[in-house]
């Protein structure tokens, strides 16, 4: 007598044949982020924050992208027009030089982009600077400020997601 044990992939099939047949739900409709936690504010995220910075196509000379998404705390749901701002220390400025700063708003699906000058390492570490700044936005959230840190210093993007809390 010769024992086989199922696979994987046998294992998956025979349950949605099962929950077919009975009538369960859940098993093949697409996962939703229920109890999303929120995203907390970074340490030294704030730094050299400029309250307000205006919504702009580009920060200077661009060849470097942040790009990240904006969704909601608890479902997931992707939020639009959101105000994310940025800045950082590049090779055309400082991260307190006003030059350095500019905001966006998120399209349809929660996701934002900015063009920006290639980030270089501040106080040893090539990072960047995102905020959402309840302030400035009226959707209703509460403030957060990140602080992400680039993987390598020659990279040529980076990349943060929020997960806002209604305030």
């Amino acid at each position: 007598m010769t024992l086989t044990h199922p696979t994987r992939r046998k294992l998956v099939l025979a349950g949605a044949a099962a929950a077919l047949a009975t009538g369960a739900t859940g098993l093949l409709a697409p996962a939703r982020a229920q109890g999303l936690a929120p995203t907390r504010t970074m340490r030294g995220g704030a730094n050299n924050y400029r309250p307000g910075a205006p919504i702009v196509q580009r920060i200077g000379g661009g060849g470097f992208l942040m790009t990240g998404s904006v969704r909601r705390a608890g479902d997931g749901a992707p939020l639009g027009g959101i105000r994310i701002q940025m800045w950082a220390h590049t090779t055309e400025g400082h991260e307190r030089d006003e030059r350095s700063h500019g905001a966006t708003l998120t399209d349809a699906n929660g996701v934002f982009q900015m063009d920006m000058p290639q980030i270089v390492p501040a106080f040893g570490q090539p990072h960047g600077h995102l905020a959402y700044d309840a302030d400035f936005d009226g959707n209703g959230f509460e403030t957060v400020f990140l602080r992400p840190i680039m993987a390598k210093v020659g990279d040529t993007s980076l990349r943060a997601d929020f997960v806002l809390q209604p305030a």
